[in-house]
């Protein structure tokens, strides 16, 4: 087989990373890639850009693509899925109606509530002032979201009034997010622990991943402004296998129906981003995508052939397979450039990369988030620019690989967490 992975960021290198693994893949091609991904055998990075539907087609057809996986959330939103399939090409992702989902907030929560879907109560704006009057009415804390897609970062989590009212001159007045923040969602503040739980669907179908948790704000003992990831860790010992049942009955298989009675079929990967509360499981968020970091952590752990459970969820037969996981454990550390989620320099060269493999064989991966090639040097390209996974037989010494392969690393201005992983390590001892 030959398959197209449209996207640049580590997710997608984890995808193209475990389809290279398959027997029944040839060649993997990747639209545009990064230098990481270029270094498997197997995968060859094209120059396309991924917002590029035209062009991304063509590629498919012109080199008579067996299957195309769309990675990020833009191309989804902009009908890529939709284009493909119009031309004959088999591809993985939800159509351009589905991912509403994930592009508008303002649609996940309406669907949320209509369907009794436990979620965090809500109110939207278009209008600045009308924002922060509900704001004042409600208090703090409180939650405000750019309404549509803003890489991970379009959410202000304010534990005062101050903060709240100044995220919404942030996101509506200065347009930090740009059109993303024409819209606000302001939600209900909710207290509990935060875990992501993917699932495969066909349509109908739902079949869940391993559980793993992700840790969105900057620095340690989660302070700062939020990012789109700084580390993540599978699986999650703190919450019991029963979780991820009653978040399919109750949550993900209620969604994909809801969408069905709307007329929308949804295959793919439904990404819950949830807030397990003292009265169970609400949905912070919903992505329609492979999270980043969480792919990271949780694609090692598959152990089905990940063309056969793709092409199940393309052909409609989710519930004719078996999916199985390996019980290691895995946890992922981003380094992220100096500055990141704010300002940031680019161009900063990477040395270390190379050790890795020799130091540390399979027990640790180097992901490629955010990096580009310059005068034959791999460089920082985006805020988050690496992502170091470790394997073990447990999280404790799944994390030990992946932070003694760190220092291995440099680039000027690397800033990354040191307590990725430890909630779930001290849930175990």
């Amino acid at each position: 087989m030959r398959v197209l992975v449209v996207g640049r960021g580590g997710r997608e290198h984890a995808l193209a990373w475990k389809l290279a693994q398959s027997p029944e893949v040839l060649n993997v091609y990747v639209a545009p890639g990064n230098p990481g991904i270029a270094t498997i055998p197997q995968c060859e990075c094209v120059a396309i850009d991924e917002l590029d539907i035209e062009e991304i087609v063509t590629f498919a057809i012109q080199k008579t693509m067996d299957l195309v996986v769309v990675g990020p959330e833009a191309p989804l939103s902009a009908g890529l899925v939709d284009a493909l399939t119009d031309s004959g090409i088999p591809a993985f992702g939800p159509t351009k109606d589905a991912a509403q989902i994930e592009a508008s907030k303002e649609f996940a929560k309406k669907l949320m509530v209509e369907y009794n879907i436990p979620t965090a109560a809500y109110a939207s704006f278009t209008e600045l002032e009308a924002a922060k009057e509900y704001i004042r009415k409600q208090g703090a804390p409180i939650v405000v979201k750019a309404d549509g897609l803003a890489a991970g970062k379009g959410v202000i989590v304010a534990m005062t009034l101050e903060e709240a009212l100044d995220a919404v001159d942030q996101i509506m007045g200065d347009s930090i997010f740009g059109n993303a923040g024409s819209r606000v969602v302001i939600e209900e503040f909710l207290e509990g622990e935060e875990v992501t739980i993917m699932a495969f669907v066909d349509g109908k179908t739902v079949v869940p991943m391993v559980m793993a948790q992700d840790h969105k704000p900057v620095f340690d003992n989660n302070e700062g402004p939020n990012t789109g990831g700084m580390g993540t860790y599978s699986p999650v010992p703190q919450f019991p296998a029963s979780l991820t049942d009653e978040v399919v009955k109750t949550i993900i298989q209620p969604t994909v129906d809801a969408l069905k009675d709307k007329g929308i079929v949804y295959k793919g990967v439904l990404y819950a981003g949830l807030m397990i509360t003292k009265d169970g499981p609400k949905v912070i968020e919903f992505n329609a995508r492979f999270g980043d970091p969480e792919t990271q952590v949780v694609l090692p752990r598959l152990e089905t052939e990940i063309i056969s459970v793709f092409s199940a969820v393309i052909q409609g037969k989710l519930e004719y397979i078996d999916i199985e996981w390996s019980n290691d454990a895995t946890v992922c550390i981003v380094m992220a450039a100096g500055g990141y989620p704010g300002t940031y320099e680019k161009g900063r060269v990477i040395t270390g990369l190379e050790q890795i493999d020799r130091e540390f064989g399979n027990n640790v991966y180097v992901f490629h988030a955010g990096t580009t090639t310059k005068d034959g040097e791999i460089v920082t390209n985006g805020g988050r620019v690496l992502g170091v996974m470790g394997r073990g037989m447990d999280l404790l010494q799944a994390r030990d690989y992946a932070y003694q392969a760190i220092p291995y690393i440099a680039f000027e201005g690397a800033h990354y967490r040191t307590d990725i992983g430890l909630k779930g390590i001290k849930n175990v001892q």
